[in-house]
């Protein structure tokens, strides 16, 4: 079965990642794979909202870890940070609603993935964290532009600073997700939003899209500023001691270096 499953629902194109062993977790890949779609999505004017989610319990647990391991010293940083940014672009290319329907955990490039779509919905279940600095890296997917603007800049550094994971509960208070819904009946809940969306003016849809986005500055200076940061972090030591340290299970010993 492929590992984005796309289907219709009247005018709500739904989008699933179906990686479930690895908590949906990211291959390069798929990332062609969603931006593709989610191009298409955009292009197809039959489509007048995009929902995203995950198979399995959880919505994403970003990079696919056993990727970063295969990836060793000498790997090409940039263009794999090229793959995940080009995701984000792609989400906001859409000029539809995007919504996230988070179930499970959202961390890592899957928490940036989530804070991208224009509404989020969680369910009990739902986490977030930008756990990426248990990894020895920064926050690669627009978190540092996102984040910020959602929860304000201090949660948003202590955030990215500890990698602490935020439950749902925590999540509605601080503006991660909109609401909470309730497990059983999660995606018809979600599915009468999206059709809601869907019969809105998509003309005005695009253009409140393009005048809040815009307002908020530059994404592109910020995923720029990201790739920098992380090219240089994932040569580090640190970067292969955190990778070592999950597979060994154990917490990571990072030296600077």
């Amino acid at each position: 079965m492929s590992d984005l499953i796309v289907r219709d629902v009247d005018a709500v194109r739904v989008l699933s990642l179906n990686r479930p062993a690895s908590k949906n977790g990211l291959t390069f890949e798929l990332n062609r794979e969603l931006t593709e779609t989610l191009d298409g999505a955009q292009a197809d004017r039959a489509v007048r909202c995009v929902l995203l989610t995950g198979e399995g319990g959880a919505f994403c647990s970003g990079l696919d870890l056993k990727v970063a391991a295969a990836m060793g010293p000498g790997g090409d940083v940039g263009a794999h940070v090229d793959s995940f940014h080009g995701v984000i672009r792609a989400v906001r290319r859409v000029d539809k609603p995007v919504v996230a329907l988070v179930d499970g955990p959202a961390v890592g490039f899957g928490c940036d993935l989530a804070l991208a779509c224009d509404l989020r919905l969680g369910t009990p279940r739902a986490r977030f964290g930008e756990i990426f600095v248990h990894r020895g890296l920064m926050p690669d997917g627009g978190g540092t532009f996102s984040l910020p603007r959602i929860v304000g800049v201090a949660k948003a550094l202590e955030l990215m600073m500890t990698g602490d994971v935020v439950a749902a509960d925590e999540a509605l208070r601080l503006g991660l997700v909109s609401r909470i819904v309730a497990l059983e009946g999660a995606m018809e809940e979600a599915l009468a939003l999206g059709h809601r969306l869907a019969a809105g003016a998509p003309l005005v849809h695009a253009r409140v899209k393009r005048a809040v986005y815009d307002g908020l500055g530059t994404l592109e200076d910020a995923l720029a500023r990201e790739r920098a940061g992380q090219v240089d972090l994932a040569r580090s030591k640190d970067f292969f001691e955190g990778v070592n340290a999950f597979f060994a299970k154990r917490p990571p010993k990072f030296t600077g270096e």
